[in-house]
């Protein structure tokens, strides 16, 4: 698997690489990447000359920002449209099979070592993302990697890392996150938990220790090695002995400790809002670092969305909510959405050629309480075959036109939710939400007798874009002139 560097090459390529320089840690680099996050072909945001660090001690931004650049860490093509990359992404994870990592004997960010007193967190320029978070947060986009100290599999989970000190990170993880699980083995058995942490490593390792693997127990690194066709290279670290991304361009070594909490949070998180405040949490001490020469600390912020999170959360849980449809023998599906503008929770989005009376309602429902989809639901919305459920502006269009809201809305109490859901109130002693079930497909009964829709035919679309279609793209009138001709 190639490295981070070998990745930007290509984004480069692509022409979606900015660099800045001068931008300073302290929040500016958290407004920077927020505008660049609103073009319209968000790039990934290269800092580098920030003020108080030498230049080559670089920070990215961005690297999921745009579903190109997804395309690309997932060896598909950049040319293909958002449905087709989650048709894509629908086919990997059916036919993916696991890879283990293959162990190698040395890694690039053995280049430069500080351990003991020499540890500083703060060598790198972490940023300082938005004015409401509660300190600089080195883990973003890390990857923090532990070991079942029971069963020996190994976890790489994207958890918050907030800078204590130099030589101590604020660590949160959900309780039901594998790395947590782990380190409460290591507490049951009165012993420290090894951590490390890599960052800067390819971006399809960032992507799986950000998502869930398909089944408990599955180590993010066999799952990457599958779906990339290869194997990951990996080198164990010198104190702890896990395994950490030979392609790393920053790693740490540490362990934590039970009882030893700090305040950590709040965080401006994936759903854009900071929901879960501050509280103790368990700290790494770190022990060593390692970084390459020019290190990249490759970053992932979150907050309002459209975020990369949000992106390859979108991506990936379509994708498995369509597999999920087709394996509960739902007929008829022709894509699939989770939209990307994901907050409080999700708006999934089903197209369906119906079948038979019925049909839509069984895909809403099935769609709402599938794995991939149940997790802080709020609406599914079924379309009919001619709505392509990534565009947004045409699912409202169908909803304004084909849904009744007395007949064809229905509510669904009581599912499943999680505490990062803006409406629940803090301390709640459980988290349920409302799911809305909208049908805003044609009447089965109607079908055959609704309205027409008025727009011009494929055959006559096909026929205008060959002949004006470059006229309307370059405005000009050499080109005018050629078509009269």
């Amino acid at each position: 698997m190639d490295d981070l560097r070998t990745w930007l090459d290509q984004v480069e390529t692509l022409g979606d690489l900015v660099t800045i320089e001068g931008a300073d840690w302290n929040q500016e680099l958290g407004a920077i990447a927020h505008v660049a996050r609103q073009r319209s072909r968000a790039p990934a945001v290269m800092f580098d000359a920030i003020p108080g660090y030498a230049r080559g001690f670089r920070v990215l931004a961005g690297m999921h920002t745009d579903f190109r650049r997804f395309a690309l860490t997932s060896d598909l093509s950049p040319e293909l449209s958002l449905l087709g990359l989650i048709r894509g992404w629908r086919d990997k994870i059916r036919d993916a099979s696991t890879l283990p990592p293959v162990l190698v004997d040395d890694a690039p960010f053995f280049e430069h070592r500080h351990e003991g007193n020499d540890v500083n967190v703060l060598e790198f320029p972490v940023p300082f993302w938005h004015e409401g978070d509660g300190g600089r947060y080195l883990g973003t986009g890390a990857a923090v990697i532990t070991r079942d100290p029971e069963e020996g599999w190994v976890n790489l989970g994207t958890y918050r890392l907030m800078v204590q000190d130099e030589q101590t990170l604020g660590l949160y993880m959900a309780p039901t996150q594998d790395g947590r699980r782990h380190m409460n083995k290591y507490f049951a058995q009165g012993q420290a938990c090894p951590v490390a942490i890599s960052i800067g490593h390819h971006p399809l390792v960032y992507m799986v220790a950000s998502m869930a693997t398909p089944r408990l127990g599955m180590s993010e690194y066999d799952y990457a090695g599958g779906l990339a066709g290869r194997p990951v290279p990996v080198v164990n670290a010198p104190i702890t002995g896990l395994p950490v991304p030979a392609s790393a361009e920053i790693v740490l070594e540490g362990e934590v400790t039970q009882g030893d909490l700090l305040p950590e949070g709040p965080f401006g998180e994936t759903t854009g809002y900071y929901a879960s405040g501050t509280r103790p949490e368990p700290v790494i001490r770190i022990k060593a670092v390692y970084h390459r020469s020019d290190p990249i600390l490759a970053s992932a912020p979150t907050a309002k969305p459209v975020h990369e999170h949000s992106w390859q959360t979108a991506i990936l849980t379509s994708a498995r909510i369509w597999n999920e449809l087709e394996q509960a023998n739902v007929p008829g599906i022709q894509g699939v959405y989770r939209a990307v503008q994901q907050g409080g929770g999700n708006l999934i989005v089903v197209s369906v050629k119906q079948q038979y009376a019925g049909h839509a309602r069984q895909a809403a429902y099935v769609a709402a309480n599938s794995g991939a989809g149940a997790y802080r639901g709020k609406f599914v919305v079924v379309v009919d075959e001619d709505i392509d459920p990534t565009n947004l502006s045409d699912v409202l269009w169908a909803v304004l036109g084909r849904c009744d809201p007395a007949e064809d809305i229905e509510i669904m109490r009581r599912c499943v939710s999680g505490p990062l859901d803006p409406l629940i109130p803090r301390g709640a002693p459980a988290f349920h939400n409302a799911r809305a079930m909208v049908d805003a497909c044609r009447p089965w009964e109607m079908r055959q007798d609704f309205p027409k829709v008025a727009v011009a035919s494929a055959s006559e679309v096909e026929r205008a874009e060959a002949r004006w279609g470059r006229v309307l793209d370059t405005r000009s009138m050499a080109a005018l002139n050629e078509v009269r001709a």
